[in-house]
């Protein structure tokens, strides 16, 4: 069995963690594939960094910090006090110097001439990951955010310096019209047994990777079922502040309003199934109704066991879905 996971940031790298946990122990001979978004990505002091790409990174190779959530465990920050004092870098960026040690590689070998997808295959080498990463695109397509006031500011200074509290009025990836999917993404995409959206935020981690020109007609045409699981538990996104993007598009922070902003694959939309917690239960036949088959299970990835079987669960949806009937018909995709 071949398992593609689209999503990004810390989100996805505990249910991606879960994934290979569950494949560890039931399914050895499975491989599992993620496709990254790539459009939070930037530039800073000189140095190309990838936010959702190293989290994932970390936390597959154990390295990560999870006190803080993001960056290396074990970290000294001298350098980036040092660039601070220098005035190359901004304060509100703090980077750790083990973490800049990625950035110092990635952007020697991107200037080397190496693609994102050579660049990720380079730094998965090193740890014994379980995961084969790709991302979306080997093109640059950094996000940016309008603000109300009419400003437009790198979607990282949006995020980390003012924490989301800035009401966004819209995001832009730019460049991204001329972006193409990467080779590894299509090609995880094409051959898998079953595409599942990580839980993610579905407007700046899952949503750049489908807007890809291509991508999104990818996940259409593959005949495997596209399961969904709700990064939105009781109507509270689980990390983050996924709901200040939700807000920025006008969709509900709830399950089954996420359910609905990514559409049912019968209606030219996204999902084959949708998994959602028992505290959503009661927005089951709601998703139902837009034709999306739903589930609802204990959701929170708090160890290696819960995240192994919200895994678990989420394969035994995609089944159910793929037993109901063939992709292309509307009425199989109804459990």
């Amino acid at each position: 069995m071949r398992y593609t996971v689209i999503g990004g940031g810390v989100g996805c790298a505990r249910f991606v963690s879960g994934l290979r946990e569950h494949v560890r122990r039931e399914e050895p001979d499975a491989r599992i594939d993620v496709v990254v978004n790539t459009a939070d990505d930037w530039w800073v002091s000189g140095l190309r960094i990838a936010p959702d790409h190293d989290s994932l990174l970390y936390a597959l190779a154990g390295v990560n910090d999870r006190e803080r959530g993001w960056g290396r465990s074990g970290e000294s920050e001298r350098v980036s006090a040092e660039l601070a004092e220098w005035g190359v870098a901004p304060g509100w960026f703090t980077l750790g110097d083990l973490d800049l040690g990625t950035h110092i590689a990635r952007t020697a070998w991107l200037r080397a001439g190496a693609t994102v997808s050579d660049v990720y295959a380079r730094l998965g080498a090193r740890w014994h990951l379980g995961v084969t990463l790709h991302p979306a695109t080997d093109d640059e397509i950094d996000t940016h955010v309008i603000v109300d006031d009419g400003r437009r500011m790198h979607f990282q200074e949006w995020w980390v310096r003012h924490r989301a509290a800035l009401p966004a009025r819209a995001f832009e990836q730019e460049g991204i019209d001329l972006a193409r999917p990467s080779a590894g993404a299509l090609e995880a995409v094409a051959r898998a047994d079953v595409v599942l959206v990580a839980p993610s935020n579905p407007v700046v981690s899952v949503g750049p990777v489908l807007a890809v020109p291509g991508m999104r007609e990818a996940v259409a045409a593959s005949p495997a079922p596209v399961v969904g699981v709700s990064g939105v538990i009781g109507g509270a996104v689980v990390r983050g502040m996924a709901d200040a993007c939700l807000a920025a598009i006008g969709v509900e922070t709830d399950a089954a309003a996420v359910a609905q902003h990514y559409g049912a694959r019968a209606s030219g939309g996204l999902l084959d199934a949708w998994m959602v917690g028992l505290e959503d239960a009661a927005s089951v036949a709601r998703v139902e109704a837009l034709g999306i088959a739903t589930a609802a299970v204990p959701l929170w990835l708090r160890d290696a066991d819960s995240s192994a079987r919200v895994a678990r669960d989420a394969l035994a949806l995609a089944r159910r879905a793929r037993s109901a009937g063939s992709a292309g018909d509307p009425d199989a995709r109804r459990v």
